[in-house]
């Protein structure tokens, strides 16, 4: 059982988040580096492109990398200070076993073979999918096809799944019913080409800060700018429309906008009738859905809806973008549909300037999703229940159809099947649950249920202190690979390094374990770029094709964009060039999203709106950033911001420490007073572990679809902090560096 048996301070103390001051070669004079090695920044999915500077083995520094035509050497803060992790105190260095009431230092061969043989004891005594991976999308191209084939052959088990379950889900799913495909249509360098821009959901100045530059390119140009967001957030002080709608409510609001559309005649006939299905019945399904209908649901005037309308609906030209705002819902497959039709509706696509698209968040992403580690897909983007998918990539791997596990369960079914007692071992790879998890009190019971559970990372995460073996894997600058951008353009991730001490890149723990599970056979590569190889035939015919994409192909063209079938074609900037989707017929798919409830909304009890989000400091759980002093100092620790005409009703004042409770937990922070927040709304950032765990607050329901938790809506209450509360807080922030007063 994966309890805790030491206090947490006393992990920290051994394990860190620690803060690291200065670069390996400290703050003096900078050596001249030896080389510089071009390769892309780990963090989020714009995946800009970055030079390491090497010097005698070691990541020294890093300069940008102008040449790359994505982000021509702009950097966001994160991505100035991420080499910084690279020779940090706190990277594993050794393997770990539990023993006592803390960890010991292992050999690679106990360790390795302690994992399979408690992986064979339980599969032997339990069944296959009793043995559970998850995974993340921090992971290279070839790591994500390596964990789908490593847990479907090796393990054998169906329920592998991984943390795009809280990423991009919902719009990949919206997208496959619209199109076909799941990908954004266009290349960002559409976006300045377009005479008006749509944000719905998306803080790109914090998430995606390079991809601001493309925005104000169009904005130069005469672009009007429409955000639709509860917050004010840096973009949208910006925007010529910005709808702060009530969290929740955006399918209405996008019904109200068609709506419009069609009452004014801004869509387009030919387009709709001879390039679509569905026109007549999504015309019917707004019909009542007005302005003033809308306006009552999102708590947002009708005269701006109708504002909002007028401007999509006459521009020549427009790109929408969307992001986890509108996604992680109960309803974000809809509200991504509800999207997807008004771009559709008015036929402004498949065209410089007329594009659409997800941003998507995590490093990987897109790619980490169309390979293999979703728990109902296979390489390609196929359909782990299709029979003919899953004949190709039998083919491909050379077993028979019986071997080829079928659809597991989802992360957070996966979590509750431990949960449950019918899930009883897991091995994961870079996710860390502990902070990014929905509910997290469920989720630490849940993990404390495990009767044998492995953790393969680089730095302690609060997930794998749970762990009873520790495997020490490797950072994105030591193994070769590639990664996929947001706008679905494949590009190398060159190995500047190798992994400190004992640690070991993840590729060779995967085969390595492979190997003692009895399964070589199926895992004869020598080198990333073989991996990459047998995923070009694996994804060859699907609609995430690569069978055209080289690592040569990659190096000299500065990234290829798929579909890309065979090694003389270009590779797709852009789709729907041609006017059809990729359904078999051709058509693109219009479908009614009618406005239904969040799963829980407030009531007398728990009266406020309770919404969550990123800061530009900190990438996802904060494994990475939070070790990082720069951008601890600029965000050391979550605050709850407020608009001043709530904390005048509720008695509160800036800075001073507030509660914040739903149904599921409470977590004390200082308060900030913004006026940039609905009144009947509060934010808190996610970033944080355990007590400062925002996802305590969050609710576990899951759209019916994609099941993607409902991260953006939770009913809440909030209130001055108790005696007690405030000294516990205090004590929580000093060790962030944060001394609240």
């Amino acid at each position: 059982m994966a309890h805790l048996r030491l206090p947490i301070s006393d992990y920290i103390r051994e394990y860190g988040p620690h803060v690291s001051d200065s670069p390996v070669t400290g703050w003096g004079p900078k050596p001249e580096p030896d080389r510089l090695v071009e390769t892309h920044c780990c963090f989020c999915g714009m995946q800009c492109g970055v030079k390491l500077q090497v010097k005698s083995g070691r990541v020294i520094g890093i300069e940008p990398w102008e040449e790359f035509p994505f982000n021509e050497g702009r950097l966001c803060p994160k991505g100035v200070k991420r080499y910084m992790q690279t020779h940090h105190p706190d990277r594993l260095t050794d393997p770990l076993i539990r023993e006592g009431a803390g960890f010991r230092k292992a050999g690679w061969d106990e360790a390795l073979d302690l994992v399979a043989s408690k992986a064979r004891a339980i599969q032997a005594k339990r069944g296959k999918d009793a043995f559970a991976m998850l995974s993340g999308v921090s992971l290279s191209n070839e790591k994500s096809y390596l964990v789908g084939k490593f847990a479907r052959l090796a393990l054998g088990t169906a329920n592998l799944d991984y943390n795009g379950r809280f990423c991009m889900v919902s719009a990949g799913a919206g997208n496959k019913k619209a199109f076909g495909i799941d990908r954004v249509a266009n290349p960002w360098d559409d976006i300045p080409e377009a005479g008006v821009v749509l944000l719905a959901g998306t803080n790109v100045s914090e998430c995606f800060p390079t991809l601001t530059h493309y925005i104000w390119k169009a904005r130069d140009r005469g672009a009007k700018l429409i955000v639709v967001d509860p917050r004010e957030t840096p973009i949208a002080r910006t925007a010529d429309h910005h709808v702060a709608l009530r969290p929740g409510t955006d399918s209405a609001l996008n019904q109200a906008l068609l709506h419009e559309l069609v009452a004014n005649g801004w869509f387009d006939r030919e387009f709709v009738e001879q390039r679509c299905t569905g026109w007549a019945e999504l015309r019917a399904s707004v019909e009542r859905c007005t302005p003033e209908w809308a306006g009552e649901i999102c708590g947002v005037p009708a005269a701006l809806i109708r504002e909002v309308a007028a401007a999509w609906g006459q521009a020549k030209t427009s790109f929408l973008l969307h992001a986890r705002g509108v996604e992680q819902h109960t309803k974000g497959v809809e509200n991504v549909l509800g999207l997807i039709n008004l771009v559709l509706a008015t036929g402004r696509i498949g065209r410089r300037g007329c594009g659409y698209g997800t941003i998507t968040g995590q490093g990987n992403g897109q790619g980490g999703r169309e390979h293999g580690h979703k728990c109902d897909q296979l390489p390609g983007n196929r359909d782990i229940e299709n029979p003919e998918h899953r004949k190709h990539i039998c083919d491909v791997w050379r077993i028979s159809d019986a071997e080829l596990p079928r659809k597991g369960k989802t992360t957070v079914e996966i979590v509750e099947a431990i949960h449950a007692g019918g899930i009883h071992g897991l091995l994961n790879i870079c996710f860390n649950p502990m902070v990014s998890h929905p509910d997290t009190g469920f989720t630490r019971e849940a993990l404390e249920r495990l009767e044998f559970f492995c953790v393969i990372d680089f730095f302690m995460s609060e997930t794998a202190r749970y762990a009873d073996v520790v495997l020490p894997g490797s950072l994105h600058e030591e193994e070769e690979g590639t990664s996929t951008t947001a706008e679905a353009r494949v590009v190398r991730i060159r190995a500047a390094v190798e992994p400190p001490g004992n640690a070991r890149r993840d590729t060779w723990i995967l085969l390595e374990l492979a190997r003692r599970l009895g399964k070589e056979e199926h895992f004869r590569f020598s080198s990333s770029e073989d991996i990459f190889n047998e995923l070009r035939r694996a994804s060859a015919g699907g609609t995430a094709d690569y069978a055209g994409i080289t690592y040569e192909r990659v190096e000299r063209e500065m990234g290829v964009f798929w579909p890309c079938p065979s090694e003389g074609h270009p590779g797709t900037p852009r789709l729907f060039e041609d006017g059809r989707s990729y359904h078999p017929d051709g058509k693109f798919k219009l479908l009614p999203t009618p406005y239904r409830p969040s799963a829980e909304v407030p009531d007398a009890e728990f009266p406020l709106y309770m919404t969550s989000g990123r800061s530009v400091f900190h990438y996802l759980s904060g494994t990475q950033t939070r070790r990082i002093k720069f951008l601890v100092e600029k965000s050391p620790g979550p605050i709850c911001e407020m608009h001043p005409a709530l904390a005048t009703r509720l008695g509160l004042v800036d800075r001073q420490l507030v509660t914040v409770e739903t149904r599921r937990g409470a977590i004390t922070v200082p308060l900030r007073i913004v006026e940039t927040i609905r009144p009947d709304t509060v934010f808190l950032p996610y970033h944080w572990p355990e007590e400062l765990a925002a996802n305590q607050l969050t609710v576990r329901a899951l759209d019916p679809v994609s099941k993607m938790p409902e991260f953006k809506v939770a009913a809440c209450r909030v209130r001055a902090a108790t005696r007690g509360e405030a000294d516990r807080a205090r004590s929580l922030f000093a060790e962030l560096k944060l001394e609240a007063s």
